[in-house]
């Protein structure tokens, strides 16, 4: 009995050494964050900049890996399903509030995946082919409705913020603009580039050095102020279309089966790369408003984006082409 108790009270102490020990050894082999849209969106851009700064504090390499599709979908749904330990998801407001309410998942969004360090914001802008002949949101409302049905819009997938804003601006000006659908901002803003389609609603760091080099035009923010990127830029409410405002959200999540001891030390080290002077100029300088949360907190602002896209979407009655 003496012996039984004796390894009862070893196996206690054991337990409660256990997370901290997770927290030290984890990780033990490299680390993948996946993205859920092509090369050069602002998914892929946030997840690069913080690749960058947390691989030498974790003392393992980070990789992103691009895994396109689904609305982002693809590679939550890898991410939930993960084993290894090692991999997170760069998330994004699409595939995490928007898609659970348009889309028949593999996975349960909010039982599968956890949330565990909030990275961002960036607001959604309108952005049009140079060769269209438009200066102004009212400019290209007029355009739109001379010649219903033949513009179209670009965006990194349906049920993207891209496509949400895109609708929000046809319900506010009451034009009919035709949506195509692309594998991410990366390709998208290619055509939109070349001509192929004529606009797009696609977030600030996809857009933002294709404006700064002339490549498209910007016509409004959609944000309820100004952004620093673009002073001279004006919102939607300012070019004359209310309520349409819509941004991009990133957060780091993880498989539900991560212990907690590894959440705390991504959240730890991730948060330390969003402090560092060269992260956050990377950021600002795509548009990203940075606004620290706790994990808690992170948690809470999940759910509630879930519930407001869920009756956004509902009201505006939309649904994926």
């Amino acid at each position: 009995m003496k012996l039984f108790s004796t390894l009862l009270a070893a196996a206690c102490a054991l337990a409660c050494l256990t997370p901290a020990a997770a927290q030290q050894d984890w990780p033990t082999r490299p680390v993948k964050i996946l993205v859920g849209s092509a090369p050069g969106g602002g998914t892929d851009a946030m997840a690069r900049a913080v690749a960058d700064r947390l691989g030498p504090l974790l003392k393992q390499p980070v990789v992103v890996e691009n895994r396109p599709g689904a609305s982002n979908t693809l590679a939550a749904d890898v991410t939930a399903k993960s084993t290894d330990g090692h991999t997170m998801i760069m998330g994004v407001s699409t595939a995490h509030a928007i898609a659970p309410h348009l889309l028949k998942l593999g996975y349960d969004s909010d039982k599968d995946l956890v949330p565990v360090v909030f990275v961002g914001a960036v607001p959604n802008v309108l952005v049009v082919n140079n060769a269209l002949p438009v200066d102004s949101v009212q400019s290209l409302v007029k355009l739109a409705r001379e010649k219903p049905g033949q513009l179209n819009y670009a965006s990194s997938g349906s049920g993207s913020t891209q496509h949400i804003a895109a609708e929000l601006f046809k319900d506010a000006s009451g034009v009919f603009i035709t949506h195509i659908p692309y594998r991410g901002s990366g390709p998208a803003l290619i055509d939109l580039v070349g001509g192929q389609v004529q606009m797009s609603f696609d977030t600030m760091p996809s857009v933002i050095g294709q404006i700064k080099n002339g490549r498209m035009k910007p016509l409004a923010v959609a944000s309820a102020k100004r952004n620093p990127q673009l002073p001279n830029v004006p919102t939607m409410a300012e070019a004359g279309l209310k309520g349409v405002e819509m941004n991009a959200w990133y957060g780091i999540y993880m498989p539900a089966s991560t212990p907690r001891a590894v959440q705390d030390r991504v959240y730890a080290d991730v948060t330390r790369v969003l402090a560092m002077p060269e992260t956050q100029s990377r950021l600002s300088a795509i548009g990203a408003d940075l606004t620290p949360m706790t994990q808690a907190q992170f948690a809470a602002f999940h759910a509630a984006e879930n519930k407001r896209y869920a009756e956004l979407i509902t009201r505006k009655n939309i649904k994926l082409d």
